[in-house]
C-alpha cells in the first residue's frame, strides 16, 4: 500500500467525521466484523423556510445543541437570511469584494443552552444555517409562527431541515379551501434544478409546470401547488426530486377554516411506518399514504395506545394502489388517550410513505397540524422551543419495550437542566411527564436518549391559544445524526508511510 492509498483512507475517515455520511470498506475486510468508532460530526447545515406571508405573523427561532462527549471545543453556529448571503457573493464576484453581511438572526453562545431570535410581518426570509465544531453534533433549530387571523391562522411550527435531493409529502391538497406551497431553499453557490410531481387518487396528475424548476444560488422559492395543475383534489402526494444540486423542502398547508401548519417530509419509503404523537383530544384524523413502486400495498392499521396495540374499528386495513394516493378518515381515533399510528404490511412488504392530518377543536375553533411517518429517534433526538405549559412529549415503542432518558436543557434566559428516565412497554404510546428545568426562564429543549430495548419513536406537541383559538403544532423526533460511525483500519498504517 503506497502513500496515496494511506492518504485516501485518512481522508475518508475525516470526511465521515465532518459530514456523517461516509463509509469505508476493503476486499480484505469483507465478512469480518469491525468495531466502528462513534465520532461527533464536525459541521452541519440546516435550512428554515420563509415563515409566512401574513403581515400579522410573529415568528421565533430557537437553536439548541446538546452537550456531546468528545465534541471538542471551539466552532460556532448561526442562522442568516439566504438572500443576504447571495447578495454578498454576487457583489464579491462583480466588484472583487463582498458587502458587509447582515447580522445573523441568532448566534448560540454555548452548547446546552438554547438561543432565540425572532422576526415579525410577512416579509421574513428563508434562513440558511451552519454549525461547526462543538455546535454541530445534534444541532436543532425550531421555527414557530403565530398567526392571529386569516387563512392558516393558529400556530405553525417546523424543524429546520438539512438539504437533500428527494422528498415525499403525502397529505397535501389543491382543494378550493386549501392553499399549499412547497418551499424550496438552495444553500449552495450554484443553481438547483427540481422536478415536482403530484399524485392523486387516480395516479399522476398532468403538470408540465412542475418540471425543471430552477432555484437560484442562496435563494428560496415558494411554489403554489394549485399553479402546477388544474385538478382540484383533497388528498395528494407531492414528490420533490432534485435533478442537480440540493435543496431543503417543506410544505406549508393553509386552510381557510381549519387553520394550518407545516408538513415535513415523510421518512423514506418503507414497508412498515410509525406516525407518533396523535393528540389525545384530536377530533378528526386523516391518514394519507402513497406507494411509489409498481405493486399495490396492503397495510394493517393499528393504534399504539397506553395499554397496547389496538385496531381502529372500520379502518383495519388500507389498500394503496401503485402510483396512487389513498386516504382513510379515522375520526377521533385516540378517544381521549395518547396514541400513535403503526402501519405494517398484511402480506408482501411494499415501500410506502404516509402522513396524518390532525384536527383539534370544534366549530369555528378548529386548528390543524400534520404528522409525517418518521425515523426512530435512534441514539438521540432533540426538539427545541418548549415552554413550562403547552408542551406534550409523546413516545412509542411499537415492537419491544424500551428505556429512554429525557433531559430538559437549561432555559434560554435561566434555569438548570434536569433529567428523567422512562420505561415504555411494547406496543404502547405514552405522553410522558417530561422534566422542566429548575428555575426555568424562557424556553428550553428536550433531548431524548435511547438507553435500551427496541426502537422508540417520538413527537412533541406545542399548544397555545391565540385570540381564543386553540393553536397547536407537532414535530417528530428522528435521530439527530450527531454521531457518525468511522470504521477502524485493518492494521496500523503509520509504518507504511515511511
Amino acid at each position: 500500500m503506497n502513500r496515496t492509498t494511506v492518504s485516501l483512507i485518512a481522508g475518508t475517515a475525516a470526511l465521515a467525521a465532518v459530514t456523517g455520511f461516509a463509509t469505508l470498506s476493503s476486499p480484505e475486510a469483507a465478512g469480518t466484523a469491525r468495531t466502528a468508532a462513534e465520532l461527533p460530526v464536525e459541521r452541519t447545515s440546516l435550512l428554515c423556510p420563509s415563515p409566512s406571508t401574513s403581515d400579522i405573523a410573529e415568528t421565533s427561532y430557537t437553536s439548541f445543541t446538546p452537550v456531546t462527549k468528545d465534541a471538542g471545543s471551539g466552532g460556532k453556529a448561526e442562522l442568516q437570511a439566504a438572500t443576504e448571503e447571495s447578495d454578498g457573493k454576487s457583489e464579491s464576484k462583480s466588484k472583487g469584494k463582498g458587502k458587509k453581511a447582515a447580522k445573523p438572526v441568532l448566534e448560540p453562545e454555548q452548547p446546552g443552552k438554547p438561543a432565540t431570535g425572532d422576526t415579525s410581518g410577512g416579509d421574513a426570509p428563508a434562513l440558511v444555517g451552519t454549525a461547526e465544531g462543538q455546535f454541530a453534533p445534534g444541532w436543532t433549530v425550531q421555527e414557530t409562527t403565530e398567526v392571529a387571523a386569516g387563512s392558516g391562522r393558529g400556530l405553525q411550527g417546523v424543524n429546520c431541515s438539512a438539504p437533500d435531493t428527494e422528498f415525499w409529502f403525502p397529505g397535501v391538497s389543491t382543494a378550493a379551501d386549501r392553499t399549499d406551497y412547497v418551499h424550496l431553499t438552495n444553500p449552495d453557490d450554484s443553481a438547483a434544478v427540481v422536478d415536482i410531481e403530484l399524485y392523486g387518487k387516480d395516479g399522476a396528475l398532468d403538470s408540465t409546470l412542475g418540471e425543471g424548476i430552477t432555484v437560484g444560488p442562496h435563494s428560496s422559492d415558494p411554489i403554489l401547488l394549485s399553479t402546477l395543475t388544474e385538478e382540484k383534489q383533497e388528498n395528494l402526494t407531492v414528490h420533490v426530486n432534485v435533478r442537480s444540486g440540493r435543496v431543503g423542502a417543506a410544505v406549508q398547508a393553509l386552510d381557510d377554516k381549519l387553520g394550518g401548519d407545516w408538513l415535513a417530509a415523510s421518512t423514506d419509503p418503507s414497508g412498515s411506518l410509525v406516525l407518533p404523537g396523535i393528540p389525545k383530544d384530536a377530533t378528526a384524523v386523516r391518514l394519507v399514504a402513497f406507494t411509489p413502486g409498481d405493486s399495490d400495498a396492503d397495510l394493517k392499521v393499528q393504534l399504539a395506545s397506553p395499554s397496547g396495540l389496538i385496531t381502529p374499528a372500520g379502518s383495519e386495513t388500507l389498500h394503496v394502489k401503485a402510483g396512487m394516493t389513498a386516504s382513510a378518515d379515522l375520526g377521533d381515533v385516540t378517544r381521549g388517550e395518547a396514541g400513535s399510528l403503526v402501519l405494517t404490511p398484511t402480506d408482501t412488504s411494499v415501500p410506502v410513505v404516509a402522513a396524518l392530518r390532525v384536527v383539534r377543536g370544534k366549530g369555528d375553533d378548529q386548528e390543524t397540524a400534520f404528522i409525517p411517518a418518521t425515523r426512530p429517534l435512534g441514539t438521540r433526538a432533540t426538539v427545541a422551543d418548549n415552554s413550562a405549559k403547552g408542551t406534550t412529549l409523546s413516545l412509542t415503542a411499537p415492537t419491544r419495550g424500551a428505556t429512554v432518558k429525557v433531559t430538559a436543557s437549561a432555559g434560554s434566559e435561566g434555569g438548570e437542566a434536569l433529567s428523567k428516565t422512562f420505561t415504555l412497554k411494547a406496543g404502547t404510546t405514552q405522553n410522558v411527564e417530561a422534566p422542566v428545568p429548575t428555575g426555568l426562564k424562557g424556553t428550553y429543549a428536550l433531548t431524548v436518549e435511547h438507553v435500551s430495548g427496541g426502537p422508540v419513536y417520538g413527537a412533541r406537541t406545542l399548544a397555545a391559544t391565540e385570540d381564543g383559538v386553540p393553536g397547536f403544532t407537532i414535530q417528530t423526533l428522528p435521530d439527530d445524526r450527531g454521531m457518525v460511525a468511522v470504521p477502524e483500519a485493518d492494521q496500523d498504517l503509520s509504518v507504511l508511510q515511511k
